[in-house]
């Protein structure tokens, strides 16, 4: 936490180095994050992209007063929240339809090493609600506490646990599952 209010001040002082420093700290977290709630690897890097354009953009105001971590993944759970509801008007002007978006497109291999493992998790983890798999990701792949969670998703603290609870309990169940087949 130290060293990123110091990248963060370096960077807020015109540092190229300081900016380049963040990008490669949290670069592959946070598309393993994008990928995780978007089921889709192009959109993801282009999440992840716009979210460091954006710091870059506005650098000179940007006050760091937690974790830079935490700060970077909840621009990516938002962007990637945007980015659901874009494709969901696009491909689905009724909006009683299905309100989650699955799907089976492949993972480069440069940025994520597949394995038989990542497979059945990842699609496990896309036959989650939203709003359970972006709780259960936010908490697990990028530590954030429930409070910030909450915060995020504008929800009570207990109701952030729930969604996480019973998200694992799903991911258990569906995981336990492909296990038996």
């Amino acid at each position: 936490m130290l060293e990123d209010k110091l990248l963060v001040w370096k960077f807020r002082h015109g540092s190229k180095d300081a900016f380049c420093r963040i990008y490669e700290k949290y670069r592959d977290d946070l598309l393993r994050l994008a990928i995780s709630l978007l089921n889709e690897a192009d959109t993801a890097e282009d999440v992840v992209h716009d979210i460091f354009t954006s710091f870059i953009q506005n650098g000179q105001q940007f006050q760091l007063t937690g974790s830079l971590k935490s700060y970077l993944a909840t621009c990516v759970a938002n962007r990637a929240r945007n980015a659901n509801r874009a494709y969901q008007r696009q491909h689905n002007p009724n909006p009683d339809a299905a309100k989650q978006i699955t799907s089976s497109s492949s993972r480069p291999e440069k940025w994520i090493i597949i394995s038989d493992e990542f497979k059945q998790l990842s699609n496990a983890l896309a036959k989650l609600p939203y709003d359970q798999r972006e709780t259960v990701l936010l908490r697990a792949q990028s530590g954030m506490k429930f409070r910030q969670i909450a915060k995020l998703q504008s929800i009570p603290i207990k109701t952030a646990q729930s969604r996480y609870r019973i998200g694992l309990n799903k991911l258990l169940s569906l995981l336990n599952s492909e296990v038996t087949k």
